[in-house]
């Protein structure tokens, strides 16, 4: 099958997070006839393997492409328009793991390189905890010396066939907390309920506010207030995304929101629950396995960009936590669409690209 018709499949029949069970079927039905050794992992993800000629088995390199559709109703037009109402790839993933196919094909068919190649087809990018942290879970690298671990995303914003590149820190970590504050008093209280809850909801929201910076992000959601039957404050609830670069910087945060809210309690003597739902960790690319990948993309004739750390997230950071990582963007130019939007489409002339600098990209580490 080529690379085009495979894209082209999985735009058709796109599938939730989680859900991703015929897109699995697929993808092995494909491996299976290249002659490809793969096991499921993470419930609906796919695990690929391919051990090259020159020996050194232990050694690898992890190519991982996501799965997942969103849930969008298209309305590109494409003649490989999805056919399941309401699910769409509008993020690039079925390019990405087409891509990944493409890869696989050419070093099954070579297997001229030193090492193993691991593939993973990494289901739920899209929903939290992620699919990687599923994949990580598992352990299923612990055998080997993993050498990189490498991932690719489209990107409107670069021109078709650029390649985007950070060093160090990448993308941001991604958590979301959501906030109940109660009044302690009674209704006979000088401090009536109808004023403490929702003036400590306004009081802690501009506290938390202040913690922005070029390196941390909370921004606030949805906000309500609960009424009794005699249309008094019962409390107030607000949720917040947050948003910062690095593990240790987002502890940091995490413990002053807390000291913030045991102050909020005692000024208006409430009670604030702060219930976590913890996301994605920080994508933080290896700084030297950065630079030789930019080297090896100028050589080979892309044009390469600098690219700045940014406040958006990827389940990706679950890899770069534990072994020299690299994630970067695939430029597909602005014609594609904005991602996330029903109108996204990236050009298939791009799949070749991708490709190709991947295939590259996975030679050099495995054969250096």
């Amino acid at each position: 099958m080529e690379v085009k018709d495979f894209r082209h499949h999985l735009h058709s029949h796109p599938e939730l997070s989680f859900e991703e069970r015929l897109t699995s079927q697929f993808i092995s039905e494909q491996l299976s006839e290249m002659g490809i050794e793969f096991r499921p992992i993470a419930g609906t993800g796919i695990l690929a393997r391919i051990e090259g000629r020159r020996g050194n088995a232990e050694r690898c390199v992890v190519l991982r492409a996501e799965m997942d559709a969103l849930p969008i109703e298209e309305m590109t037009g494409a003649e490989f328009s999805s056919q399941n109402k309401g699910v769409m790839h509008a993020c690039g993933h079925d390019c990405h793991s087409a891509m990944l196919y493409g890869v696989l094909k050419r070093l099954q068919m070579e297997r001229d390189f030193e090492g193993t190649l691991l593939a993973v087809f990494q289901p739920a990018e899209e929903r939290m905890p992620g699919g990687a942290s599923l994949v990580m879970e598992e352990n299923p690298f612990s055998k080997y010396n993993v050498a990189a671990v490498i991932g690719q995303h489209t990107d409107p914003e670069l021109e078709a066939g650029e390649i985007g590149f950070c060093p160090g820190k990448f993308m941001a970590s991604a958590d979301e907390m959501r906030f109940t504050i109660s009044d302690t008093e009674s209704v006979d209280s000088p401090r009536k309920r109808t004023k403490s809850a929702v003036v400590a909801m306004s009081d802690l929201i501009m506290r938390l506010n202040t913690l922005n910076s070029d390196v941390c992000s909370l921004s606030v959601g949805s906000v309500q207030t609960q009424i009794d039957g005699e249309e008094e404050v019962e409390s107030a609830i607000f949720s917040v995304k947050m948003s910062a670069f690095g593990e240790k910087l987002r502890q940091r945060v995490k413990d002053m929101i807390a000291n913030i809210v045991e102050e909020i309690e005692y000024k208006y003597d409430v009670e604030v629950e702060c219930s976590l739902q913890t996301g994605y960790p920080c994508v933080e690319n290896n700084v030297q396995l950065t630079y030789e990948a930019m080297l090896l993309s100028e050589s080979l004739g892309f044009k390469t960009v600098d690219l700045d750390m940014r406040m958006t997230t990827d389940d990706f950071g679950y890899y770069s936590l534990s072994y020299p990582a690299l994630f970067y963007r695939l430029g597909v130019g602005r014609a594609a669409g904005k991602l996330h939007t029903a109108t996204y489409l990236p050009d298939d002339k791009i799949l070749a690209a991708g490709e190709e600098f991947m295939y590259r990209l996975a030679l050099n580490v495995l054969n250096k």
